[in-house]
């Protein structure tokens, strides 16, 4: 008989480095799963990641307290801002766009990038075609204030 699912829940925790800390460990402790194997197992899903990338986790939990976990892939936002080359600021540690979208341009990126994201996050994306892909990338990239030359 299959497990009995209670419920999910969305994290998005920096690849490599998950710790018991807030916001892993009381999110998982409320629902009373074990937070070392959450830890362990995912730190060693993400080893194939870059570290300190944002991956966003959905756990599902089951009645006896065991989980499972479905990695996604790195925001689109992410993606862009580090293949535009921006510099990581503010407390998280993250590239910053544009502050304002459409009149300052953060930073620009080709089309063969956005090509190369849109692939990557494919799986991830409401899209049927590489080609709507880059239409959803693109349109991640305008309102983050990256510019895409051709």
């Amino acid at each position: 008989m299959a497990k009995k699912v209670i419920g999910s829940l969305k994290l998005q925790v920096k690849a490599q480095q998950a710790n018991p800390s807030p916001p892993v460990g009381p999110a998982l402790g409320q629902r009373g799963l074990n937070i070392m194997a959450f830890v362990k197992e995912f730190n060693a899903k993400t080893a194939d990641i870059p570290p300190g990338t944002p991956t966003p986790v959905v756990i599902t939990y089951y009645q006896d307290k065991s989980f499972s976990l479905e990695l996604k892939t790195a925001p689109a936002s992410y993606l862009l801002k580090t293949a535009a080359g921006l510099p990581p600021v503010g407390k998280r540690n993250r590239p910053k766009g544009s502050t304002k979208p459409g009149r300052e341009v953060a930073g620009t990126v080709t089309v063969a990038q956005i090509r190369q994201i849109a692939e990557t996050k494919m799986k991830d994306l409401n899209a049927n075609s590489v080609e709507a892909a880059m239409q959803i990338i693109l349109g991640s990239a305008k309102s983050c204030g990256i510019e895409v030359k051709g």
